[in-house]
């Protein structure tokens, strides 16, 4: 009989497997999706004394089917990465291509039915401009993916899609199609086939080379780690960052290294993470015109029908 994600069984198996990614969990409570159906919240952190900002909210639907072995193996992926991601100063936060640092929050998990009779399956959440500045930029996004590519993933739940999700919003952040505003409606990140080879088996999302993995790198220490971060190291070789870059974690890990060689990286005593260094923190000037160039790109690109909020999602 199938273990859904509300039995003692499955909580049982969530513990553990985050006990064994070095996590603990500070809470299970019942909760609603999208449409009011019942999920399950966990609340995980490396210890019982984090505070809410190094905290990750795990939702699942209450028909979730944890009983199956490529369903198990998926959480315990996604906890181990979680523990890495959970050690950086602002765990919430990423930057783009483009040079813009964001913050992720208030994704609805799981996917629901889009309400507007289309064939997709959609969930809803907000991306922030963070600098440091405390900006009140930001973009309410409905990401969909269409049912028939919806096969392509485990399931429609977050362990198996934040990932790719992030990853879509950072592209159409990178394409000017994502406007980051005071206040608006929801805009449309789409998920589709164009992302993904079958062939590959694997999500690509853009190209890229060591010049311009060494560019992301430096662009991610200078914010996450020099200005949110109050210097400390953040995760160098995270895999959401490798998928985005269509580029392997050692291939990140490498870039890392010759940065470091640079005087542009200062490695923490695990080589996994590193830290801005005052060379790199010198560039400010660069990074801030990288970010104001791209908050620009975003504005003559978008489109008008959606500023209006001409939305049906």
């Amino acid at each position: 009989m199938p273990t859904d994600a509300s039995s003692p069984s499955f909580t049982s198996a969530i513990q553990q497997a985050a006990k064994s990614a070095g996590l603990v969990v500070l809470s299970v409570q019942p909760g609603t999706d999208f449409r009011g159906e019942p999920t399950n919240r966990f609340v995980v952190a490396l210890s019982p004394s984090a505070s809410a900002a190094q905290t990750l909210h795990l939702e699942l639907s209450h028909g979730f089917d944890g009983d199956r072995q490529e369903m198990q193996e998926g959480i315990r992926q996604y906890l181990a990465e979680v523990a890495l991601r959970l050690r950086n100063p602002r765990p919430d936060c990423y930057v783009t291509l483009e040079g813009l640092p964001i913050r992720f929050d208030g994704f609805a998990w799981p996917f629901h039915r889009s309400t507007s009779g289309a064939d997709t399956y959609v969930v809803h959440g907000m991306t922030h401009l963070e600098d440091g500045t405390q900006s009140p930029l930001h973009a309410k996004v409905a990401a969909s993916m269409t049912v028939t590519f919806a096969d392509i993933i485990a399931a429609p739940e977050q362990p198996y899609a934040e990932k790719f999700i992030y990853n879509a919003v950072r592209k159409t952040l990178d394409q000017g199609q994502l406007e980051l505003l005071k206040s608006g409606n929801r805009q449309p990140v789409t998920v589709t086939t164009r992302y993904y080879s079958r062939w590959q088996k694997k999500f690509i999302f853009t190209d890229t080379t060591d010049q311009s993995r060494a560019e992301f790198l430096m662009l991610k220490l200078y914010w996450l780690s020099g200005v949110l971060g109050g210097g400390a190291p953040v995760w160098i070789a995270d895999s959401a960052d490798a998928q985005y870059l269509n580029a392997s974690t050692e291939e990140l890990q490498a870039v890392a290294d010759k940065l470091a060689s640079d005087g542009l990286a200062a490695k923490a005593s695990d080589g996994r993470f590193a830290a801005a260094t005052p060379r790199l923190m010198e560039r400010s000037n660069h990074f801030h015109g990288l970010m104001e160039a791209a908050l620009a790109v975003t504005k003559p690109a978008f489109n008008e029908e959606m500023r209006h909020g001409h939305t049906n999602m």
